[in-house]
């Protein structure tokens, strides 16, 4: 193990973890943003809008990643439209998100109980006051295990921008491969990147967990 190439190579992955997590932020926040919408047109059955979400998220979670980005890079400029690398890939990664947060969106408010919003139009309560302080917050709770684990997977799904030239962790552990067959040095750095990314993530997640669980959320 060459040691001293991987203190020399060091800030290259440093760079590329930056541009990854850029990428993968803005991504999961869109997907976030399409999810919540996806889901709500579902919970409440909106006609037109519910079956468009239907489509889309069936053909986003049967689609791999890496075709999406293929169609947007490289097929996307066939019929005039080109677009950088890093807004396919934000793209390709909001479009593959969001059906996935939809759907534990989509679970998270199926497992309210219609009682209580009962309860709450007999208060006198709107049905935006009712999603906003009874439906939402317990479906959030629902949901966040489903949403973590998202996020994690969206975040490990970036491996393939490599393919559009995006300088991420993976095109820059292939390109030193590549140029000094130096294997062995350049995936451990990449999987040791890979772990200080996740691994805090993993453990928020197991403690936000603990901590609804303990409030009485979700149970």
């Amino acid at each position: 193990m060459d040691f001293a190439f991987i203190q020399q190579y060091i800030p290259l992955y440093i760079e590329a973890a930056k541009l990854t997590l850029a990428i993968a932020g803005i991504g999961i926040l869109l997907s976030v943003l399409i999810g919540l919408i996806c889901a709500y047109a579902g919970y409440y059955k909106v006609p037109v809008l519910r079956n468009i979400a239907a489509v889309y998220i069936e053909l986003s979670r049967n689609t791999p990643l890496l075709v999406q980005l293929f169609l947007l890079y490289f097929g996307l400029p066939k019929i005039g439209i080109s677009l950088s690398s890093t807004a396919c890939g934000i793209i390709g990664l909001s479009f593959l998100g969001g059906s996935y947060m939809a759907e534990s969106f989509r679970s998270g408010l199926e497992s309210i109980d219609k009682v209580q919003i009962s309860a709450g139009m007999s208060v006198g309560l709107t049905q935006n006051q009712i999603m906003r302080y009874i439906i939402f917050p317990q479906a959030l709770s629902v949901s966040i295990p489903g949403i973590i684990a998202n996020i994690i997977f969206l975040i490990k799904e970036t491996s393939v921008f490599s393919v559009i030239a995006l300088p991420d962790l993976m095109y820059v552990a292939k390109d030193l491969i590549g140029l000094y067959y130096k294997t062995d040095e350049a995936l451990l750095m990449l999987v040791i990147t890979y772990l200080i990314i996740l691994l805090p993530i993993s453990l928020f997640a197991s403690w936000l967990e603990r901590r609804l669980r303990y409030a009485g959320f979700g149970s």
